[in-house]
């Protein structure tokens, strides 16, 4: 079977089974822990694990269920408004504790739908976006077969979410969500520093910038969403929030509930940093 190759492993997260295990547990035992609920998914920040990963694994972790999860669904890449949406079609993904296997019933009836570019393992891109989650998914959905798809910031993206939750419903496919975006890249680095610098810049990224994109996300509105990302650069992958926005609420999400915040100059203060965030959609 053809497989995705880890492109990440050694350097953004661990390389070994072991070693992952040993940083989810770490991740698990954090402060506010694992959120109790009925979640249909959820948006996770992809940075290296260092910087993200406490929040990505709790908010994965999160959407266990005890009713069999068939396939998670997983939006995420860097996109611009014009790029054009692709899947992975066939084969496995690899991570260090097992391959995922793609659900290609799902993935087939999503493209019969709607118009998505088909990639193969050998073709599809590496993407931390992406790549940052598999082991996740993995490690608390042994079973799980997943669906990877890059969606571009633009008003087709709400139409992917909900017609993802479509074609499952016709499969009777129990599934799950999860949107991968980080938030406010601020600083030189990456020449985006309308706040000055300091105390001041991270002040306005944490609670204006970063908590505005927060806020639509919170409300589920799709074109907020994708407004917020284009119009302020506080989501990078604003179509994979919205794609997932817009599956949650097929599936019957009623509020979203946040489960953390943080950002790397936490980790290591410097005048360029970036904000990341976890939400939950929950049915109740």
């Amino acid at each position: 079977m053809e497989k995705k190759k880890m492109a990440f492993a050694g350097s953004w997260y661990p390389a070994t089974a072991r070693e992952c295990e040993s940083s989810i547990q770490a991740f698990l035992k954090e402060e506010q822990g694992v959120f109790e609920g009925s979640y249909t998914g959820g948006i996770v920040p992809h940075a290296g694990w260092y910087y993200s990963g406490s929040i990505a694994c709790r908010i994965i972790a999160s959407l266990q269920s005890d009713k069999a999860i068939d396939t998670i669904v997983l939006f995420g890449a860097h996109m611009h408004k014009q790029s054009e949406p692709f899947i992975l079609s066939y084969g496995a993904i690899e991570t260090p504790f097992g391959d995922i296997e793609v659900d290609i019933e799902l993935a087939d009836k999503i493209c019969d739908a709607i118009s998505i570019r088909k990639r193969s393992p050998f073709k599809f891109p590496d993407d931390n976006t992406l790549e940052l989650q598999y082991p996740f998914i993995k490690y608390f959905f042994p079973n799980v077969k997943i669906v990877v798809c890059g969606v571009a910031p633009s008003f087709f993206s709400s139409i992917i979410g909900s017609m993802v939750v479509e074609e499952a419903n016709k499969l009777l496919k129990h599934i799950k969500i999860i949107g991968s975006t980080d938030m406010t890249h601020y600083g030189p680095n990456f020449g985006f520093i309308p706040a000055g610098s300091g105390e001041k810049a991270l002040e306005w990224v944490k609670h204006e910038n970063d908590r505005n994109a927060v806020k639509a996300m919170m409300e589920m509105d799709e074109q907020k969403i994708i407004a917020q990302g284009l119009e302020h650069k506080n989501m990078c992958c604003p179509g994979a929030a919205a794609a997932t926005a817009a599956a949650c609420k097929k599936l019957g999400a009623a509020k979203a509930v946040e489960l953390g915040y943080a950002t790397s100059y936490d980790r290591s203060a410097s005048d360029s940093f970036v904000g990341y965030a976890g939400i939950l959609y929950s049915l109740s």
